[in-house]
């Protein structure tokens, strides 16, 4: 018999507890998770506890940490391996030269991360309608943050591996139509149209911001699942689309949302859920914690020396961005200094950096151990990751807007983004000056956000800007990852590899 290649999560194997203040919602207790009794459906609070779990996966080193480092960043133009020459981070040298293989970690734990945040969902879905005395809102709210956190995790899926299994249900080991089902791959077309409805299913049933609950800052809400449906668009070419809902989120029709006037603070604590954030994976710091694995040390200064400030986080120095990022920065762009860690600098709490194994690191993932919330624990800080915001939703808004002959909407949108980073309007005035004006714009508003290599893929020139750095992007090949030969193992063969690897 064919084994089952993706993780299979049974009833009440992954719940986990969430109480009302503010990311203490994010607390990890082992005695909360649930057991199969059919009393847990007794508790209401329990059908909470499904969804919970859906957003912890988002929390794991697989998911969010060492390898969506390597398979979303360091493969671009935007950053290196860095670390010490002697220090690959397992598979993070594969990953910068882009020679990575069906073997390598990375690789496989973008697989196991994204497609057990499916399954968590799943088991969420399957579950809160036996909660029969739960409120019909509720049961709702929670199933539309499961569709989208689930559209998420396949979006993740689809950009990086192409064709993969659709898995919509909780599946049976034991099941000869389970394990069809986790073992056929579908075009990613198929997967795209799935990510849309279950999105538009969350547009749908959650609440705005402005009605959310305080207690529920940082979950799901109408106006995050509007900015990845149209995110989503972008990627499938659907750019009025991709207009419209972008057009809904900036005229406050889905809620209150705006550019932050400081872009240097959106990375810092003082910038978390803010008007400028739709969604963010929340991180917590203290007892118990509930940080994301090790994001925040595997990208910190390496081997530093300081001054002003003593206590200074420190870490493995991966991730670091690299000199092309460095020299394609504008004169007198603010981003660039809110971007780039260099020797030398003094940052916002005070510390100078004197030296360092490598010359620059990722601002956005420093974190202050003396002006933000620091439990001295390196390895699950206080620091949350930005996955949606408004800088982005401008720049979507530009690219559909251009890409549909608009012109003028296209400039002005533009300019929004500039005139916060401290540069004039743009020069670009025709459709093809504008595109390239955009791609830009994109790079430098959203450098190290995790966006930059799947951009240039959906953008088609990921082999000529990658080749030119000496990256080993073979066209044809490495817009998609390849299959983990672990998962085509498992599946008895039933599962087909990438071409060309």
């Amino acid at each position: 018999m064919k084994k089952f290649s993706l993780f299979i999560i049974t009833v009440g194997a992954v719940a986990i507890s969430l109480t009302a203040c503010k990311k203490d919602w994010l607390n990890v207790d082992a005695e909360d998770q649930l057991s199969t009794s059919d009393s847990i459906y007794n508790d209401n609070s329990n059908a909470t506890k499904f969804t919970n779990a859906c957003y912890t996966n988002l929390l794991t080193w697989a998911e969010t940490s060492f390898a969506w480092l390597g398979t979303s960043s360091i493969t671009s133009d935007d950053a290196d391996k860095g670390s010490s020459s002697g220090d690959n981070g397992s598979d993070k040298d594969q990953m910068d030269a882009i020679t990575y293989t069906a073997t390598s970690g990375s690789v496989s734990d973008g697989w196991k991360g994204n497609y057990q945040g499916v399954s968590n969902c799943n088991v969420a879905l399957q579950q809160i309608p036996l909660f029969t005395t739960l409120d019909a809102s509720t049961a709702t709210q929670l199933k539309g943050e499961a569709r989208f956190l689930r559209a998420y995790y396949y979006f993740n899926l689809v950009r990086m591996f192409g064709n993969i299994p659709l898995v919509d249900t909780v599946l049976n080991a034991d099941d000869a139509a389970s394990l069809a089902k986790g073992n056929t791959q579908v075009a990613s077309s198929e997967i795209y149209a799935f990510i849309e409805a279950d999105l538009n299913y969350a547009v749908s049933v959650l609440p705005t911001v402005d009605n959310q609950a305080s207690k529920d800052i940082g979950r799901a809400n109408k106006g995050a699942a509007t900015a990845l449906l149209a995110k989503v668009s972008l990627y499938e070419k659907k750019y009025q689309q991709a207009y419209d809902l972008t057009t809904q989120i900036i005229n406050g029709a889905v809620g209150t949302y705006a550019l932050v006037s400081d872009y240097s603070k959106i990375w810092r604590e003082v910038g978390e859920n803010s008007s400028e954030s739709l969604f963010e994976v929340q991180a917590k710091s203290g007892s118990p914690t509930a940080g994301v694995q090790q994001y925040t040390v595997t990208q910190s200064i390496r081997g530093g020396t300081f001054a002003g400030v003593t206590t200074v986080v420190t870490g493995w120095g991966f991730n670091t961005p690299s000199e092309d990022l460095d020299n394609s920065y504008e004169t007198g762009d603010l981003r660039k200094k809110a971007t780039i860690i260099h020797v030398g600098d003094t940052l916002f709490d005070g510390v100078i950096l004197t030296s360092a194994v490598n010359e620059r690191y990722n601002y956005k993932a420093y974190v202050s151990a003396t002006q933000e919330t620091y439990s001295g624990d390196a390895d699950l800080t206080n620091k949350n990751v930005r996955i949606l915001r408004m800088g982005e939703i401008y720049l979507i808004h530009a690219e559909a807007a251009n890409e549909l002959g608009n012109t003028a909407t296209a400039i002005t949108d533009i300019d929004k983004i500039r005139t916060r980073a401290g540069l004039a309007g743009t020069t670009a005035a025709t459709q093809s000056d504008l595109r390239t004006a955009i791609w830009n714009e994109r790079r430098w508003e959203l450098a190290m956000e995790h966006d930059r290599f799947f951009d240039l893929i959906r953008q088609g020139r990921a082999g000529t800007v990658l080749r030119a750095l000496g990256k080993s992007f073979v066209d044809g090949k490495n817009e998609v990852f390849p299959i983990p030969q672990s998962e085509i193992s498992a599946s008895g063969g039933a599962l087909k590899q990438n071409s060309g690897y």
